[in-house]
């Protein structure tokens, strides 16, 4: 199944999305300093008001003044919340933008997965063929990972960023919100094989409908000249959906525009000049992680690593927008295949890759659990972090599919190795921009794991590469 269109389309819309982020940052430091200005200036002033609070509290050793503190302390976080929901709500037109070109993605994800693996997988034949296909694959991402969190832990080791920023850090006993998910057998079981692959289907479970696919693939392979009609079948329904996707895909500008103008209106540039040290490392560790798979990617797939990376600039450019690689699957599987990966590897790879190959939330994971160790002092030896590196690796695969899937697991593994949860406040805030980062990092991740699987299999369309 190969999907063919102009180049000059995929080119204008590339260009479009382009100019709806530049559009979108711009309206948003507008809005951000002129019809969000009071909300932001409230904010600020409660957020030292609280750090005050916090600060007596601490020291407090009456429990008269410290009741007293105490109730200061939720009133102005009540108001904090209140003034939070207002924000969110002068944004919201702006947001919905984005939140309904989502939905849309999610809508075609689900049965994209399930036609293009099942097609795949038939047509391959065989058990023997997924299995060895499978193993490449899962070798492919198991590396790509310890690469992500040992990159993380050196680089966080070595610039220090938690111990250079001197933040005030959050009171230990401070509640985030954010539920941690600890590492189980059975978690990590019921995670993988669905009891009804309608409800996965349903909560977009790409990894419990790549189980069922794999399982029906295989059947319909099995049951020979009836099987070949299924296959005709949702050949044909596949390429409908890749025709809806391209229908969505040409509102990607329209939702750029909205998710940046949503962020930039928020965050504004205070948030950056405080968090710019962070930012900044943790972009740089991103750059260098881009580096090192596009090397690896060079080693197998030779100078086409060039061509690969231009055809997907686009899904990637949606996910760095839109801070969700969902987003973009669509439109990574059909630029693959016109790259010249064997669309029966893209249907394979892809699907597996967004629960076991999410680089750029594999390496936040490391850098930023380090980061709040190193904000509260607490030093961890090397052992030790190792030890916090093969937890996240486990705990990661459990767990996609989470909304702030990468925060649910920094929880976990902080409470495990006695680190203050509390310490998840600190990069709260900024969040949203890092997630743009680890988002178009996990789609390039995946990108080159798909080629690279293509090319062991010897099925890799050297005509298709060039642009």
């Amino acid at each position: 199944m190969q999907v063919e269109s102009a180049p000059k389309k995929k080119s204008k819309l590339t260009l479009y999305i382009v100019i709806a982020l530049v559009i979108g940052i711009a309206l948003g430091f507008i809005l951000n300093k002129n019809y969000l200005y009071e909300e932001n200036k409230s904010l600020e002033a409660l957020d030292a008001k609280i750090a005050i609070i916090k600060k007596d509290l601490h020291a407090a050793t009456d429990s008269v003044v410290y009741k007293r503190l105490d109730k200061e302390k939720k009133a102005a976080n009540k108001e904090r919340n209140e003034i939070l929901a207002s924000r969110d709500k002068k944004v919201e037109p702006f947001s919905v933008l984005a939140d309904v070109f989502l939905r849309l993605i999610k809508m075609i994800v689900a049965p994209l997965v399930f036609t293009t693996l099942v097609v795949g997988v038939a047509k391959l034949g065989d058990i023997k063929s997924v299995g060895r296909i499978g193993g490449k694959t899962l070798l492919w991402f198991i590396s790509a990972s310890l690469l992500s969190l040992l990159l993380g832990m050196v680089i966080v080791n070595l610039f220090e960023p938690g111990i250079a920023m001197h933040l005030p850090v959050p009171d230990t006993s401070e509640d985030v919100g954010i539920a941690h998910v600890g590492f189980s057998l059975k978690t990590f079981l019921f995670h993988i094989f669905p009891s009804s692959v309608i409800e996965s289907m349903a909560k977009n479970e790409i990894l419990q409908i790549v189980v069922f696919s794999l399982f029906f693939g295989v059947a319909t392979a099995a049951i020979g000249e009836q099987g070949k009609i299924v296959t005709k079948a949702l050949d044909a329904v596949s390429h409908v959906i890749l025709k809806v996707t391209g229908y969505v895909m040409n509102l990607a500008p329209v939702a750029v525009f909205g998710a940046m103008t949503a962020v930039i209106a928020k965050q504004g540039i205070g948030i950056l000049k405080t968090y710019s040290i962070f930012i900044g490392e943790f972009y740089f560790s991103l750059g260098v992680l881009w580096l090192l798979l596009c090397l690896a990617g060079f080693l197998v797939i030779g100078k086409r690593i060039v061509a690969l990376v231009k055809r997907v600039k686009e899904p990637i450019l949606v996910a760095f927008s839109t801070s969700t690689s969902e987003a973009a699957f669509p439109k990574t599987m059909e630029e693959l295949q016109k790259f010249g990966c064997n669309d029966k590897i893209v249907s394979f790879v892809l699907p597996l890759g967004y629960s076991f190959n999410l680089d750029g939330s594999m390496m936040y994971m490391t850098f930023a659990s380090l980061f709040i160790a190193q904000s509260y002092n607490i030093e961890l030896s090397f052992a030790t972090q190792i030890s916090m590196l093969l937890v996240l690796m486990l705990t990661s695969k459990g767990i996609a599919g989470v909304p702030r899937a990468s925060l649910v697991v920094i929880a976990g593994t902080l409470a495990s190795f006695n680190i203050p949860e509390a310490g998840l406040a600190l990069l709260l805030g900024i969040d949203p921009l890092l997630d743009m980062g680890r988002s178009a990092t996990n789609v390039m991740g995946n990108s080159i794991a798909t080629a690279v699987v293509s090319k062991w299999e010897n099925a890799l369309d050297v005509e298709k590469t060039d642009l």
